[in-house]
């Protein structure tokens, strides 16, 4: 699998910067991908070539913002615990990256560059039961159940706060028309947020590694689209990083192995983990009528997704799934194949 890791080069490229920007804007009018064509600007070829590569004649991009000097795998070389790139003269420390098997490629601005390496995925070990993750917008991001040992993790209580408290300053900046300062804050909040996904996508992780399980998520694809909500819920469902959350999830679970599973997420927090019948919930309580089971929301739902049958890639619910909707008579005590 293909990672990229943020390296500081402390180097001054300004000078390479504005002569890339230069290049970019003449691809957006240029047909060809040589090098030759923007000789005179005096970018070393081998970034112009790969600018040229991305801007000349792209439809979908009609102004230059940001522009980095890509560098291709060939034009880098691997010295023993330093990444040397000959066309800018630069050497990076890689002692504290894992094992990889080539450089793909390198982009660097003004502080930063961003290699981007090939990364051998560990084999996946046969997992002996599954935990259950359940995603949500308010409360905790995310759930986590084991009903192999009925243990739950609750991850993520922070988030609500840090979207609403954003939300607010946003609100006060933009009845004072200071737009730069809106911006900037919606970017500190992207970036406490994806820390935060990050943190719970390796605690979930951990979990997983260490009770040899495998994870299962809800199949979220179309979650906003759905159905209409309520106008004080759209906030919340718009600001929910859940695909995000999954992304992370899933690139740490090849790196260590774990399987990664999606369930059909219809009747997920409705559904009693105990019988299996339709119960009722109220807010953050669910209750069944049935049977007497009374537990928090979102860890009954964890617990069903837990034990319910993956969906296959293109597939829509098994059929154990759906008769499981209509309630089983007892609880199950492996997981659902």
């Amino acid at each position: 699998m293909l990672l990229t890791f943020k390296l500081r080069h402390e180097r001054d490229f300004s000078i390479e910067l504005i002569k890339a920007r230069k290049v970019a804007e003449f691809a957006l009018t240029s047909d060809s991908y040589s090098s030759a064509v923007v000789k005179h600007i005096g970018l070393k070829s081998a970034i112009a070539c790969q600018i040229l590569k991305k801007y000349v004649r792209n439809k979908h991009i009609k102004t230059i913002h940001n522009v980095m000097l890509t560098i291709p795998g060939q034009g880098v070389k691997v010295q023993g615990m330093e990444l040397y790139i000959s066309c800018l003269k630069l050497r990076l420390d890689i002692s504290h990256l894992p094992k990889f098997e080539k450089v793909n490629q390198v982009e660097c601005d003004k502080e930063f560059a961003f290699v981007t390496v090939t990364v051998p995925d560990k084999p996946l070990y046969e997992p002996t039961w599954f935990i259950g993750i359940d995603r949500n917008t308010t409360g905790h991001v995310a759930v986590a159940a084991n009903p192999a040992t009925g243990k739950v993790w609750k991850l993520g209580s922070s988030c609500q706060h840090i979207h609403q408290k954003y939300k607010n300053a946003r609100k006060r900046l933009q009845k004072q028309g200071r737009y730069k300062e809106v911006k900037e804050i919606k970017q500190r909040e992207s970036q406490i947020v994806r820390d935060q996904n990050h943190k719970i996508a390796k605690k979930i992780i951990d979990i997983a590694v260490q009770n040899a399980c495998g994870i299962k998520m809800e199949q979220l694809d179309g979650i906003r689209n759905n159905r209409k909500q309520a106008r004080s819920f759209r906030y919340s469902l718009h600001s929910w990083s859940f695909y995000q959350l999954q992304q992370f999830i899933e690139y740490k679970a090849k790196l260590n192995g774990v399987t990664v599973a999606y369930v059909d997420p219809s009747y997920t927090s409705q559904q009693c983990s105990r019988c299996g019948l339709i119960g009722n919930r109220d807010d953050k309580v669910f209750s069944c009528s049935h049977c007497g089971h009374v537990d928090h929301a979102d860890v009954n739902a964890s617990f069903n997704i837990a034990l319910r049958p993956s969906l296959e890639e293109g597939t829509g619910r098994f059929k154990p799934d759906r008769d499981g909707l209509k309630g089983r008579i007892d609880t199950p005590q492996e997981a659902p194949a």
